[in-house]
């Protein structure tokens, strides 16, 4: 039994706030490839779905001249640590399980190499999960962070993949 569900995190003030600032379609659409990746890695998917939900909840907007600054982002932008950092602190509020709201900011912290010091880091599954879902749902000029849905249409998506998290934990399908 899940302690804290999607639909719990959605209704946060916080993650209104700060999810919606970096696109909430695109958080669900990331959850929701997380969770399917998840399936395929064979890691604990309502881990997943969180950690793919909450990725950009650290977003900065960084814009000069009322325009995007793709190249103040990379210089400067630190929202995997940001997103790390305000994402446990969310989910450890939430009720959620310690090691598990560790394990979804690690997998925050590493789903872009934007704030890493350049090399190689050793990703683990769940945190490999996470990367390539934000990837798989990335479009050119980081238009995927401007796309909207309405709220209703929202609140839909964030209980039907409860009711996956839910069936796929009831199936044994954790790790």
């Amino acid at each position: 039994m899940r302690s804290v569900t999607m639909k719990d995190i959605y209704q946060h003030s916080i993650t209104q706030k700060y999810v919606r600032r970096s696109g909430m379609a695109h958080a669900i659409s990331v959850a929701f490839h997380a969770y399917e990746l998840a399936l395929s890695y064979k890691v604990n998917p309502d881990w997943a779905a969180k950690a793919g939900f909450l990725h950009d909840i650290g977003h900065y907007q960084w814009f000069r001249n009322g325009e995007w600054d793709y190249q103040l982002y990379r210089a400067y932008d630190i929202h995997p640590i940001k997103g790390a950092e305000r994402a446990h602190k969310l989910l450890v509020r939430l009720g959620e399980d310690k090691q598990a709201a560790k394990e979804i900011a690690h997998a925050i912290l590493f789903h872009t190499e934007s704030a890493l010091p350049e090399g190689n880091v050793q990703l683990n599954d769940l945190q490999r999960v996470i990367h390539l879902a934000d990837e798989k749902d990335k479009q050119p000029g980081d238009s995927h962070h401007y796309r909207h849905m309405d709220k209703q249409k929202e609140l839909q998506l964030i209980e039907l993949i409860d009711e996956k998290i839910d069936h796929s934990l009831t199936a044994g399908m954790n790790v």
